[in-house]
């Protein structure tokens, strides 16, 4: 059985000396994995290369609906990208955000406005110039949250309040537990909410601010997401704009 599936790269480890098992996540059948044969010859209709974190492709796929990985037969760019794969800051970016991406999304099921806001969010990245993308992944992040059911309240928030991380709400008063943001740090989840693609270069934070943002987020998700790892590339996006 043949099928067309536009995906988005996640992740690719190598599977032996000449395949690689790559997880992507796709429009028409959500989180997936296959297995991609590699060949030397230039004509090849199935380039490794091309797999790059967050690269957008077609991919044309055959094998039984199993439990058995299907084969990537032939591959084509779905947009191409042609500053992600170049800019350094933009390809770390892009590796840590398929990496976070490969432990968040772990449903298999269809999310055709999740795929969307990928793609979007991926182009923009790719279009975008200049200081503006210190942000992308903080805003990327926070509103990622909103299709994973895990959105904070942030509706009852006063200055001063505590954030609650696990109740993912903002409180007059320190919780029990010890998953919390004191009032000076709490402050920053709002902020962080107002931004957009748009208007995130707007935003100012310093480094220590930026990675301390960084550092919650990455706590709520693996609060919010059973098993959910220590991001191996978090320390390279740290010192990325140092």
């Amino acid at each position: 059985m043949q099928e067309k599936v536009a995906a988005v790269v996640l992740h690719s480890v190598r599977y032996n000396d000449s395949s690689y098992i790559v997880n992507v996540y796709t429009e028409s059948v959500g989180r997936s994995s296959y297995i991609l044969k590699v060949s030397r010859a230039r004509n090849a209709s199935v380039r490794h290369s091309l797999f790059h974190p967050l690269a957008l492709l077609e991919l044309e796929t055959e094998g039984k609906n199993t439990a058995q990985l299907r084969r990537i037969t032939e591959t084509r760019l779905l947009y191409p990208l042609h500053s992600l794969p170049m800019d350094p800051c933009k390809s770390a970016i892009a590796l840590f955000l398929g990496e976070f991406l490969h432990h968040a999304l772990r449903e298999e099921e269809v999310n055709r406005p999740l795929f969307a806001y990928l793609v979007h969010s991926i182009r923009w990245l790719d279009e975008c110039e200049g200081y503006a993308v210190a942000n992308f992944h903080l805003v990327f992040l926070m509103r990622l949250l909103r299709f994973l059911g895990i959105y904070p309240n942030v509706d009852d928030y006063t200055h001063g309040d505590y954030f609650d991380l696990l109740g993912a709400c903002f409180c007059a008063r320190p919780p029990q537990h010890g998953h919390y943001l004191r009032p000076n740090e709490a402050e920053f989840i709002p902020r962080l909410m107002r931004m957009n693609f748009a208007t995130m270069h707007l935003f100012s934070f310093n480094r220590q601010q930026r990675v301390r943002c960084l550092e919650v987020l990455n706590d709520y998700y693996r609060l919010h997401i059973p098993s959910f790892p220590q991001v191996r590339s978090l320390e390279v996006l740290k010192e990325l704009f140092d």
